[in-house]
């Protein structure tokens, strides 16, 4: 019988290893196993969530502080384990943290394929006016307010 997975919950101690696995089977390498572990290790990462099914973990994603501005958060990576896509895991995910963002009056900038973060509820147009290192047109946020701040982006060393 397959399990649907629990709820988004935190990280547990001693689960890092199965999000390593997780991560590299997601994305077939180990680039972004990589970049948590030195968000991790850099002190930058501000949470991180999984979901599980029958005790393993399925799904992870992680917030990091960016350095500017100050008080906002950056989404990445998202994961979900490829026996598990197609089932709107991921999207459920980043709805609760685009959610909790406006909530919580937190703004998180997420960088990705922008037809799915919108369907989440990211806004590209409210990047329109940030000043980045990776593409604007990939660039999302979510939070506070409906307006398109003007900022420039400095995400966490761990991203290179």
């Amino acid at each position: 019988m397959v399990m649907s997975p629990d709820f988004l919950r935190e990280l547990r101690r001693g689960e890092e290893p199965a999000v390593d696995a997780l991560l590299r089977a997601a994305f077939d390498g180990a680039e972004e196993a990589e970049l948590v572990k030195a968000l991790r290790r850099s002190g930058d990462m501000a949470g991180e969530q999984v979901m599980a099914a029958d005790g393993d973990i399925v799904a992870y994603l992680a917030l990091s502080r960016m350095v500017a501005p100050k008080g906002w958060l950056c989404l990445a990576p998202v994961a979900v384990h490829p026996d598990w896509q197609g089932r709107r895991i991921g999207r459920r995910m980043v709805g609760l943290i685009s959610e909790w963002a406006r909530l919580s009056g937190t703004t998180v900038v997420v960088l990705g394929q922008v037809p799915f973060y919108e369907r989440a509820g990211f806004s590209v147009a409210r990047a329109a006016q940030l000043t980045s290192p990776y593409p604007i047109d990939h660039t999302l946020l979510a939070g506070p307010g409906t307006d398109a701040p003007k900022a420039t982006l400095t995400y966490p060393r761990a991203f290179g």
